[in-house]
């Protein structure tokens, strides 16, 4: 794997920006005034320990926001969940099919259009804000040619999902829950744009409010389009994707605005002069983010070929699988926000070539998105019974067979909680490097070398079905949260 510790120069790397190293925008904007941007300097007395709790703080404060946006989306995903699961186990299986290709999709693309998010967070730091508006404008450019053949492949997924193997009961209503949240792939893929921007200049709050509005309006939309209500008929699986796609062209319009209407924002030409394309940057911005969309994509792939292979086991043990993954989908959101916040500020610091706030800003992050699932572990071991009663009607004979099952696969997500929050953390730090090969590389052997290799070898072929599948995600999981941590440590040791 390639080493990219020549981002930072020799002579810098005992630099310290002091206690927290926090730039903001105005040190891009100073470049328009002509002003030098500043940054405080830490005292020789400080130690080593004490910058690094230092730095603690304000990961928490840019963390904060971005994490609550996090789980303001996913919230979206468990009110689909809770809705759909109302409807019974045949619906269950069609949406957790359904949105398992879609959001395996939506990942892999946004992840290439998130290279946005390093590309601003180091021309921050270096004062460049041209760098800045070309990055989002091909951020949105790279959306477009993104979706078109993603939104085709959808349209026509059914003879696909049939020859992967699945029921017809699910293919039927995955078909047609895809059909019409398709329609949601292009806005889904500009606001990943604009909020990398966005989050970039470490401005998350706006990202926050908009997606909790959104979570709000997609549990409304969801019961007027699923269940019919206001003189609409209902929809069922249909309705709820139509909702999603409501949703995100409702959150992309509305950061939109705020991007051309609102400070600091609106200092930066972002629409302006989108006609053309920037074929150097665009080429930059692909040469960056393939890697974080393939990773992405590798990733988000062990989980949906391991729902692939659960979904060929039986619709009662596909039902308990989406209850369960949407339990660690949703605590995962913490650790990934975090890791944001963390890229975010390891671009900051890599921008003014200080190695010694990169190490501290990344480390920050990892021991923060541990520490949070470390928690999460011991909720899902001591009440997995209640949490699936959020997503199950617990005294309802048709779902008998899914409880005992989503039970225990939540007992086993609970051993890999602290494993992912350490991965997602480690892996954004090192995206924050502009590092995006060597976690690619590291993906493709821990996720699918080790984690789908032995979720197979149980769940299959030995027969222990999903609870074998899922083990399978705990070895992946923690090859991965390994070998990115010790790469992350080697990028940063000091020359």
């Amino acid at each position: 794997m390639p080493d990219r510790s020549d981002a930072f120069s020799p002579a810098e790397t005992g630099a310290s920006p002091g206690v927290s190293g926090e730039p903001d925008v105005a040190s891009s904007r100073s470049h328009r005034t002509g002003a030098a941007p500043t940054a405080g300097k830490g005292t020789p007395e400080d130690s080593a320990w004490s910058r690094f709790w230092g730095e603690i703080p304000p990961t928490l404060r840019l963390a904060g926001p971005v994490v609550a946006a996090q789980l303001g989306q996913m919230s979206m995903g468990f009110v689909d969940t809770v809705m759909v699961g109302r409807l019974g186990p045949d619906a269950l299986a069609g949406v957790a099919l359904g949105n398992t290709l879609f959001f395996f999709l939506l990942i892999l693309c946004t992840g290439m259009v998130q290279a946005v998010s390093p590309m601003v967070s180091q021309a921050v730091g270096a004062g460049e804000p041209d760098t800045i508006e070309r990055s989002v404008r091909q951020g949105l450019w790279l959306g477009i040619i993104l979706s078109v053949p993603v939104m085709t492949l959808l349209w026509f997924i059914e003879p696909i999902l049939h020859l992967l193997g699945q029921t017809d009961v699910a293919v039927d209503g995955a078909s047609a829950y895809l059909r019409a949240i398709m329609w949601a792939f292009l806005p889904a893929c500009w606001f990943t744009a604009l909020r990398s921007f966005v989050e970039g200049l470490a401005r998350p709050l706006p990202v926050t409010l908009i997606t909790i509005f959104a979570a709000c309006l997609n549990a409304g939309a969801n019961y007027v389009l699923m269940f019919g209500a206001l003189g609409l008929p209902a929809l069922g699986l249909v309705g709820t994707g139509l909702a999603s796609t409501i949703v995100f062209w409702t959150m992309f319009g509305l950061l939109g605005l705020l991007v051309v209407l609102r400070g600091p924002f609106r200092e930066y030409t972002i629409f302006g002069k989108l006609r053309i394309p920037d074929p150097e940057t665009l080429r930059e911005l692909v040469d960056i983010g393939w890697p974080m969309g393939v990773a992405r994509g590798i990733e988000a792939g062990l989980f949906m070929i391991t729902a692939l292979m659960v979904g060929a086991i039986g619709a009662t043990s596909l039902a308990a699988h989406q209850v369960a993954i949407q339990c660690a989908a949703f605590t995962f959101m913490v650790p990934m926000g975090v890791g944001i916040a963390g890229q975010v500020r390891v671009g900051h610091a890599a921008g003014r070539k200080d190695r010694a706030a990169t190490r501290r800003a990344g480390y920050a992050s990892i021991s923060i998105a541990t520490t949070f699932m470390a928690i999460t572990m011991v909720v899902f071991l001591i009440v997995p019974e209640w949490i699936v009663s959020l997503y199950l009607d617990m005294d309802a004979a048709k779902n008998a067979a899914v409880i005992p099952l989503a039970v225990q696969l939540i007992g086993i997500a609970a051993i890999f909680q602290v494993v992912d929050g350490l991965q997602i953390a480690a892996a954004e730090a090192l995206r924050g490097l502009k590092d995006t090969r060597g976690p690619m590389v590291i993906g493709f052997f821990s996720y699918w070398g080790i984690g789908l290799s032995l979720g197979y070898l149980f769940g299959v072929h030995l027969g222990f079905g999903a609870p074998g599948l899922w083990w399978g995600l705990v070895a992946g999981l923690t090859a991965a949260s390994i070998w990115l941590t010790i790469r992350f440590h080697r990028q940063t040791a000091p020359l």
